[in-house]
This record gives structure tokens, sequence and C-alpha cells, in this order.
């Protein structure tokens, strides 16, 4: 029974080692390391997210655009009297 519950203790001993615990606790304990690195993730996030929506906007318009030029006869008239009533307005 002794034995048994030795081995059963070295392997959780060996599972909480291998779960570097210690590290993680230590992590999280520390506020202004865990804000610091928040933010520079959130900022790393929004960053990305404003290329990427750039780079597919930019893909649209120019897709748009050559629907236009190409002068598709359902979509290219409906963009050319969309294009017609904004520059209308402005």
């Amino acid at each position: 029974m002794e034995e048994k519950l030795l081995r059963q203790m070295e392997k959780l001993l060996g599972t909480l080692e291998r779960m570097r615990l210690d590290e993680y606790v230590e992590h999280i304990s520390s506020r202004k390391r865990l804000i610091w690195e928040n933010l520079l993730y959130g900022m790393a996030r929004g960053f990305g997210f404003t290329l990427g929506f750039a780079v597919l906007a930019a893909l649209c318009a120019v897709v748009l655009k050559n629907m236009v030029v190409e002068n598709i006869p359902v979509i290219g008239g409906f963009l050319a009297e969309v294009i017609n009533a904004i520059e209308a307005r402005m």
C-alpha cells in the first residue's frame, strides 16, 4: 500500500514538473508583466486586423473597378450607377 502511494506521488510530482506549474504561477502573479503582455498582444492583434482589412478592401476595390472597366452588363451597370450617384452628391 505504501509503495503504491509512493509511486502515485512520484507520478504526480513528475506531472507537475512537466506542467511547469511554478513558472505559470510566477507569470500570473506578476500583474505589471501580465498587463504589459496583454497590451502588446492586443496592439499586435489590432494591427493585424487593420492590415488584413486594408488588403481585403483594396482587393475588392480592384475587382470592382475591373468589373466596371470590363463593363459586365448587370454588375457593371449597377456599379456605374452607384459611382455616378456618389459623384453627384459630392
